[in-house]
C-alpha cells in the first residue's frame, strides 16, 4: 500500500510517553484465567498472557485516549494490526508493576479499497520496583480516516 502524506501534527508524535500507571494482579485472579483458558501457567508463576492484559489494564490511559494522541475519535473504530510480546522475567501474583509506554511510529497508508488509514505502533513494558522489564507488548492500531478528516 503507498504512503500518503501525513500532517506536520502526528509527525511529531513518535517519542511520545504514554502516561505511567501500575497493575498488582491478585492472587485469586490467576486460576479464574487459567480456567476460562485451559492452559495452565507454569507453578508459582501467573500465565504468560498477562504480559498483554497487565500492559493493557495497568497502563495510565484508556484506548480512547491514546486514539486521541493521534487525533483518532475511538468511536471511528480503531482495529488491533499486530501485537508482538517480550516475557523477559516471570510476573509474579500480589506484585505491583509500573506500566509505562512510548508511541513508536505513525504512518499514513492509502488503501485500495478502504481509503486512508493511520498505523499507529506503540510499546508498553510492565517493570519490577529494581527498574528492570519484566515484559512488553508492542501493539498496532489501524485507525481508519475520513477522508475530510486530519
Amino acid at each position: 500500500m503507498p504512503e500518503a502524506d501525513l500532517p506536520e501534527h502526528l509527525r511529531a508524535l513518535p517519542g511520545t510517553a504514554l502516561m505511567t500507571g501500575t497493575i498488582s494482579i491478585p492472587a485469586a485472579e490467576a486460576p479464574l484465567l487459567v480456567d476460562v483458558l485451559g492452559s495452565p501457567g507454569p507453578a508459582g508463576e501467573l500465565h504468560p498472557i498477562y504480559a498483554y492484559l497487565a500492559t493493557q489494564r495497568g497502563i495510565g490511559m484508556s484506548v480512547g485516549e491514546v486514539c486521541a494522541l493521534a487525533h483518532f475519535d475511538i468511536d471511528d473504530g480503531p482495529m488491533l494490526g499486530s501485537v508482538q510480546f517480550e516475557y523477559v522475567t516471570p510476573m509474579r501474583a500480589d506484585t505491583e508493576y509500573r506500566v509505562e509506554g512510548t508511541i513508536l511510529d505513525i504512518t499514513r497508508k492509502q488503501g485500495r479499497a478502504a481509503g486512508i488509514f493511520d498505523l499507529l505502533d506503540f510499546e508498553e513494558r510492565l517493570v519490577d520496583d529494581d527498574g528492570n522489564m519484566v515484559a512488553s507488548a508492542r501493539l498496532s492500531f489501524v485507525l481508519p480516516r475520513k477522508e475530510n478528516l486530519p
